[in-house]
């Protein structure tokens, strides 16, 4: 049968598997090398190993070539990942101390944000993730009430998103506020850092696989322990960037409202009013 894979891609994931035997550092085929290995042109090879690079798995020194790179940030702050799986991918074992667990009577901004019916309930989770038995954020998490199985799972060591999918709710996509704050005497008690440290505070929504919002969720990071990579295009001039996630003024969304289903845009306009 024809092999329809893109070279390219055939070439990312040859370096891809290179990387994982290598340690940081180590220096990676070039382009030229690259190029008279597999057959194609320099342009070919040089989009393979900019996807890697994109990827935070090499990284390149002008003059020098390209290298493995020092694994850093836990993910892209265009994916998500689940928590426990970007610490094994670290070496670390990830672990929670359960805060809150339980069902309680949903707010009105989650009531919103969730698109529930009034006088709803919803599955509260509240959780210090923890790398090596070292805190690294304070995950305070809501569900809708029909998932107060959830309750049953291991919130300990194992994964709220496997739990989630398990019921049923396959998390897909979503959308995240990023913000900077600095730590409260509650936040300073729980990540063992002093009061005024700098947090970095994501706000996300997540669909599950039908497009109906599944989870709301707020983690406050100690920022010295974890951070986002950012992927970027350069805005071409006035009027280029219409329906682009940042607007002048430094707000930024995770995806732009067409890309969310109308009912949950609905929900998403209205809170960001209040």
């Amino acid at each position: 049968m024809a092999d329809f894979t893109p070279h390219y891609h055939r070439i990312e994931q040859e370096l891809r598997a290179l990387v994982a035997r290598s340690a940081p550092h180590d220096p990676l085929p070039s382009e030229p090398e690259l190029a008279r290995e597999h057959g194609v042109s320099r342009m070919t090879a040089r989009a393979a190993v900019t996807n890697l690079v994109a990827a935070g798995l090499a990284y390149r020194s002008p003059g020098r070539g390209t290298f493995v790179a020092v694994p850093s940030a836990p993910r892209r702050a265009d994916n998500l990942v689940r928590f426990s799986d970007e610490m094994r991918r670290q070496g670390r074992t990830p672990s929670s101390r359960v805060l809150v667990a339980a069902v309680r009577a949903a707010s009105a901004a989650e009531t919103a944000r969730l698109v529930l019916p009034t006088g709803a309930d919803v599955v509260a989770v509240e959780r210090v993730r923890l790398a090596d038995g070292t805190p690294v954020a304070v995950e305070r998490a809501v569900f809708p009430g029909a998932l107060a199985a959830l309750l049953s799972a291991d919130l300990v060591a194992g994964s709220l998103h496997a739990a989630v999918t398990a019921l049923g709710h396959v998390p897909t996509r979503g959308t995240a506020t990023l913000t900077a704050a600095a730590a409260t005497r509650a936040d300073a008690r729980l990540l063992d850092v002093r009061a005024g440290a700098p947090l970095l505070v994501e706000r996300r929504l997540i669909l599950d696989d039908r497009d109906v919002p599944l989870e709301l969720t707020e983690s406050r990071y100690a920022g010295d322990r974890y951070h986002l990579d950012v992927a970027f295009g350069v805005d071409a001039g006035a009027g280029a960037g219409a329906g682009a996630g940042c607007r002048d003024g430094g707000s930024c969304s995770g995806a732009p409202l067409g890309q969310i289903p109308d009912h949950v845009a609905g929900s998403l306009r209205a809170s960001s009013r209040s």
